[in-house]
């Protein structure tokens, strides 16, 4: 009897223990809900801003020409040197002489044998087959001649500076440039742009040109050139400039910043701030208000005015006119987030 009894004790403590665990399960499986984040909420407007464009930039000379003559041979004589200011027509090379010398021999004699054949055909004693023939030797030497004389004397097709000169009297000539002459009282460069502002930028505009070598001084260029493709890679075409340079206080291979005035647009713009960036990369994202929860928008970004930055319109993602930005407390949202908006 005492045994059975102490395995109903037992039994009764184990029970105990069994409906113990069962409360403590219950109550470790309560979700406490997370209370809405505080934020504050701007209501989105397109607004007229005048538009600016920055890009950097590096000149080059409007026109550069490598001195490379068309026949081989010696270099007689190289009449400049680094540095040289040159106008359009100035000698700069004379090569070996020596082919163009055969040549002038060849036509001088080819001359006296069409005036001969010539005057026999008037007379009928040559016939028109004869004379055409001697008439195509001729034409081809002087054809020629005309070749080779502007290859043995080198004179420069524009007015520059030598930038570069890679041999010197005497030297065989293997074909590599004999000098470089580039232009500079006239500039050029090459800018890129973004796609987003193709619409705006037109041939003709004026561009503002600044380097940090002059502080002080704004240098004006023109648009002369807006290529007609979108590069699909980079989303951006490009636009030549021409800058006039005639104080040549500009030189190739300055930095430069081009600021291109865009007009006035409709555009949206936000407060610098309420703009979050995804760490490890450079994508941008904001918050708006979705029906009281967080909804995150991809963005692209414009121009900054002070405080406040452009979203590029064409890349906005789901953001549009009338969306609630959240502009306070934002850092603290994930997608999705119970928001409660304060005044």
């Amino acid at each position: 009897m005492k045994r059975l009894f102490k395995f109903a004790v037992l039994g009764i403590a184990a029970l105990g223990i069994v409906s113990c665990g069962g409360k403590k399960d219950e109550k470790s499986t309560t979700v406490v809900e997370k209370q809405p984040e505080n934020v504050k909420v701007l209501t989105l407007a397109k607004e007229r801003i005048a538009k600016h464009l920055e890009v950097a930039a590096t000149l080059e000379g409007y026109e550069k020409m490598n001195i490379a003559p068309s026949i081989t041979g010696h270099i007689e004589h190289i009449y400049v040197e680094v540095g040289s200011r040159v106008s359009k027509g100035s000698m700069l090379v004379r090569m070996d002489q020596t082919q163009l010398n055969t040549t002038r021999i060849n036509l001088s004699s080819t001359k006296v044998e069409l005036n001969r054949v010539s005057a026999l055909k008037s007379s009928g004693s040559a016939s028109e087959q004869t004379y055409d023939q001697v008439k195509a030797t001729y034409d081809q030497l002087v054809e020629t001649e005309r070749f080779q004389n502007e290859n043995t004397f080198v004179k420069a097709q524009f007015s520059g500076i030598i930038s570069a000169k890679n041999y010197e009297d005497g030297e065989m000539y293997t074909g590599a440039p004999i000098l470089t002459l580039t232009q500079i009282n006239r500039l050029k460069a090459i800018i890129s742009i973004p796609e987003s502002y193709f619409p705006l930028v037109k041939k003709g505009m004026k561009v503002d040109i600044a380097s940090d070598i002059y502080p002080e001084q704004t240098f004006v260029g023109t648009i002369e050139i807006v290529y007609p493709t979108i590069d699909a890679t980079t989303h951006t075409f490009q636009v030549k400039l021409n800058i006039p340079n005639g104080n040549e206080r500009l030189r190739p291979g300055m930095y430069v910043r081009a600021t291109l005035a865009l007009g006035e647009v409709d555009a949206i713009v936000v407060p610098y701030q309420s703009v979050l960036k995804l760490t490890g990369s450079n994508d941008r994202y904001v918050f708006v208000n979705n029906d009281g929860a967080a909804r995150r928008v991809a963005v692209t970004l414009g121009e900054r005015y002070n405080e406040r930055i452009e979203i590029i319109p064409e890349n906005t993602g789901d953001l549009k006119e009338g969306d609630q930005l959240i502009i306070t407390g934002q850092a603290r949202l994930v997608d999705g987030s119970k928001l409660n908006i304060i005044e």
